[in-house]
């Protein structure tokens, strides 16, 4: 009898949650939304350019062993492999010093890690036929050189030369402070995207009101200037000129204000 009695009790229950939930639905319904604000949405662009005040400079030497007979069982003389090593060794400790009579600060040069690799040279054909290629080890170290004054960078490519490297790579021209340029550059944008707003509301008539949201469309864009050089300095070659040019930083918004009413 207690369960049959249970029954007409949970069932009220049940009806009356629905009608109080139904009636909470119905009032947030029939409640008035806030219109959204009118507002002046506008996108504005900044490109400014910046003469560079600072390079990197790269730089390769090299050494290699005797070419040999290309087959399976070829195998570079280990007492060839060190010598070359060696050579490279004091081939780079000489630079080094080279450079820094230049001018140039030892923390200013970096000595990359030592690579080896094989290169292959192509004999001539006989017969009208290729002949087999020879085989030779190369063992390279990469250099590469931070140049606080551009206006030594004559005298530190000249000190290259007369040490023998065997390439120069190029040189990238860069700004030492890039926040301060990439800061200028949003700051420009934003001024602009300002200036527009301004204008257009005074062209309508309207009064802006306060900022509703800004988004940066895109990011201000900071692309070193590269220089490319003679590849080899084996080939020789006129010499390169030096006009590092300026740097160009890319930024853009996008800014709504509120139109008072």
């Amino acid at each position: 009898m207690r369960t049959v009695d249970a029954c007409p009790r949970l069932l009220s229950g049940l009806l009356l949650a629905g009608l109080i939930g139904w009636g909470a639905t119905a009032q947030a319904q029939t409640r008035p939304s806030m219109p959204a604000p009118h507002r002046i949405q506008v996108q504005a662009q900044a490109e400014i350019k910046a003469e560079p005040d600072m390079a990197t400079l790269s730089a390769r030497l090299w050494e290699r062993t005797p070419a040999i007979a290309r087959s399976e069982d070829a195998q570079t003389d280990p007492e060839a492999l060190a010598e070359a090593r060696k050579r490279l060794e004091d081939r780079t400790g000489e630079l080094i010093r080279t450079l820094e009579q230049a001018g140039v600060s030892s923390k200013a040069i970096d000595a990359g890690s030592l690579s080896v690799r094989p290169d292959y040279v192509q004999r001539p054909m006989r017969d009208n036929k290729p002949s087999e290629p020879l085989v030779r080890t190369q063992l390279e170290r990469p250099i590469s050189l931070r140049i606080d004054d551009l206006e030594r960078l004559p005298i530190i490519l000249d000190a290259l030369t007369q040490a023998g490297v065997n390439a120069l790579d190029g040189v990238t021209y860069d700004l030492k402070d890039r926040s301060a340029a990439t800061d200028d550059a949003l700051t420009q944008a934003l001024e602009k995207a300002r200036h527009k707003a301004r204008l257009m509301a005074s062209t309508l008539g309207v009064e802006l009101g306060r900022v509703l949201s800004i988004q940066e469309t895109n990011a201000p864009v900071f692309a070193p200037r590269m220089m490319a050089m003679s590849a080899d300095m084996e080939r020789g070659g006129s010499s390169p000129e030096y006009r590092p040019g300026e740097i160009t930083i890319d930024a853009e918004v996008s800014v709504a204000w509120e139109i008072k009413h």
